[in-house]
């Protein structure tokens, strides 16, 4: 596995791979890897001859006050890690020369980035869809693949394709979990051992409302009810509890084929986010 940390010579490279006939997957990260993370280089290895794993924390995604200093960061082990599941490159940019000082462009996409986590976080999706334009320019991938943990981030980066028209399949990955049924997350590290017990109060909602949803009851309002219920009994702080149309994320009146809840929630100080889509309801 090579390592990258320049824009042009990640550009360089994109294009002498492209002019040998070679397809290009993209996996984007903001490092500290666990399983989710070598899933996705797995899944996107299998499909394409070439795999790019980029490994930027992103500074402009971060709002003040959140945790941009305290991420958490292993670049050392990351790239062993990428190296051992398929990755040929490991691009990971100092943020000066992603963002030199005179750096002045945004990327926004309206309306789809706007709920859900953007409400909480406004500028959130900017920052995402300003770096992703950056790294499918440098990079050139044939496809893209992103967890579906972060739901409305996939969303806001199809739209992105879609309307840019770039020649790029994204694909989604299933959330990956561990043996407990907590969604994996880098900032699970911030969790201590009563925070983390709490935390699985999240997908037990989900499962909660996958059950009562087979029983019949489709009513958001509901569902909602219930599941913040569960959520305060464990002791975290609900931001959201949403049930929206898996493309457009727009609040559905009954739960339906294609309905997303999707949560968010502290532990303690750390945010969470999880989902689940209800698929073939009788």
């Amino acid at each position: 596995m090579e390592t990258i940390t320049q824009p042009a010579e990640m550009s360089a490279w994109s294009e002498q791979t492209r002019r040998t006939g070679q397809s290009i997957a993209l996996v984007p990260t903001m490092g500290f890897f666990h399983e989710g993370h070598l899933s996705l280089m797995r899944f996107a290895a299998a499909r394409a001859d070439r795999l790019v794993v980029s490994l930027f924390v992103n500074p402009i995604q971060f709002a003040p006050g959140e945790d941009l200093e305290r991420y958490p960061r292993a670049r050392e082990r990351d790239a062993a890690l990428a190296a051992a599941n398929g990755a040929d490159i490991l691009f990971c940019p100092e943020p000066a020369a992603m963002y030199p000082r005179d750096f002045r462009t945004t990327v926004t996409v309206a309306g789809i980035s706007e709920g859900l986590c953007g409400r909480s976080r406004p500028g959130h999706f900017a920052g995402v869809a300003t770096v992703l334009a950056k790294l499918f320019n440098l990079v050139q991938p044939d496809r893209a693949i992103f967890g579906e943990k972060d739901f409305q981030q996939l969303a806001v980066i199809r739209t992105l394709v879609r309307d840019l028209n770039w020649n790029i399949e994204i694909l989604g990955h299933p959330i990956v979990r561990e043996p407990d049924g907590l969604a994996m997350s880098s900032r699970n590290v911030y969790l201590n051992k009563d925070e983390r017990q709490a935390a699985l109060a999240l997908p037990l909602s989900l499962e909660h409302a996958r059950h009562r949803v087979g029983q019949g009851e489709r009513r958001p309002e509901v569902l909602r009810g219930e599941i913040n219920a569960i959520l305060a009994a464990a002791g975290l702080r609900p931001e959201y509890i949403e049930f929206v149309d898996e493309l457009s994320l727009q609040p559905v009146a009954l739960v339906g084929e294609g309905t997303v809840l999707a949560l968010a929630a502290r532990s303690g100080a750390t945010r969470l986010i999880d989902n689940c889509r209800f698929k073939q309801l009788d």
